[in-house]
């Protein structure tokens, strides 16, 4: 199978008719519309066969009659991300990028991600999940203030409030609560902010470099992470290297304990006080933008962004779980 992917990679017209997946239907669509914009445009200037198709506007149907013989999830957010999609694309036998059924559900779930990676000894900021009759008052004895309530599958910081006084926790989660039924409430990390991609799967998983991020005031919100040139970004990082080495072995056991494969982005803080490492939360359909930030690492790794979007294609064979020789038309 590695023989024939990279005779693919070598060969860019043997992928076939190729979709796009971009834009959809969740709070994420601005973003994931500039992602699949750019990946569209690297994969035709590679000379694949590339082909736009929007979720959001177009059916499951109308997907099927388009006879797709690869396809590249640049969907972000629920009902692209969230095992959904993966799970049609297996049963029309189209092979697709990124993570399968059950790793993309897993991993758009925070809550759930947080027990795979307890479960597994990893470490990740204590959590409480809130209801509009929770007591306020507990939650923030139980986690300590500052704390962080966000929606519990919505990514970008969507719905996210950083909570300083009791009193402002309801609203927090009322915000939350308007992009998700689930709510989450998160211990508060104060550190150094870092991010960390992986490409491919299993034993041949690899971490690329990290990446540090300085926001502004620490605010690295939905404007400063796609709208503005404030933000800071430094690959490398500037991390002593064991440092660097022992985030991107944290990541890696992050990404193969939820079962991801294809490729991938880890959300990491380093607490201030005593230098330990917190997992956050990990993307299986990551950004890919021009503020994006695993371009920003894969550049960085010797790979820039055309290469990047074919080596992530090339391995959309390895993620079906059924024959690709079988097609149900």
């Amino acid at each position: 199978m590695r023989e024939v992917n990279n005779k693919m990679a070598n060969n860019p017209t043997q992928f076939g008719k190729v979709g796009v997946l971009f834009g959809g239907r969740s709070a994420e669509r601005e973003v994931s519309l500039m992602s699949g914009a750019g990946v569209l445009a690297a994969l035709l200037d590679k000379g694949v066969d590339a082909h736009a198709f929007d979720p959001g506007l177009r059916s499951l149907a109308e997907l099927a009659e388009q006879k797709f013989d690869h396809v590249f999830i640049a969907l972000h957010g629920r009902y692209g991300e969230d095992g959904s999609l993966q799970g049609a694309l297996e049963q029309l036998g189209i092979p697709y990028t990124g993570s399968g059924v059950l790793a993309s559900a897993i991993a758009m779930d925070k809550a759930m991600t947080k027990r795979v990676w307890l479960a597994n000894g990893l470490s990740t900021p204590k959590f409480a999940m809130l209801t509009e009759t929770s007591d306020w008052t507990a939650i923030a004895q139980y986690l300590e203030l500052p704390l962080i309530v966000k929606p519990a599958h919505e990514g970008s910081t969507m719905g996210l409030t950083k909570v300083t006084a009791v009193d402002q926790l309801a609203a927090a989660y009322a915000l939350a609560a308007r992009f998700d039924h689930a709510v989450i409430a998160e211990q508060f990390i104060d550190g150094i902010e870092l991010t960390c991609t992986v490409l491919g799967r299993d034993d041949d998983a690899r971490a690329l470099p990290v990446i540090r991020i300085v926001a502004p005031d620490a605010n690295y919100d939905y404007q400063h992470k796609y709208f503005t040139d404030d933000t800071r970004y430094f690959c490398p990082s500037g991390l002593p290297h064991e440092q660097e080495r022992a985030i991107q072995e944290m990541v890696l056991a992050s990404y193969r304990a939820i079962g991801c494969r294809g490729w991938g982005r880890a959300d990491v803080m380093v607490r201030a006080t005593d230098n330990k490492a917190f997992l956050l939360e990990i993307n299986t359909s990551p950004g890919m933008t021009s503020h994006s930030l695993v371009p920003m690492s894969a550049k960085v790794a010797g790979l820039d962004y055309e290469e990047l979007c074919l080596e992530i294609l090339k391995m959309a064979d390895l993620d079906l779980h059924v024959s690709s020789d079988w097609k149900p038309y």
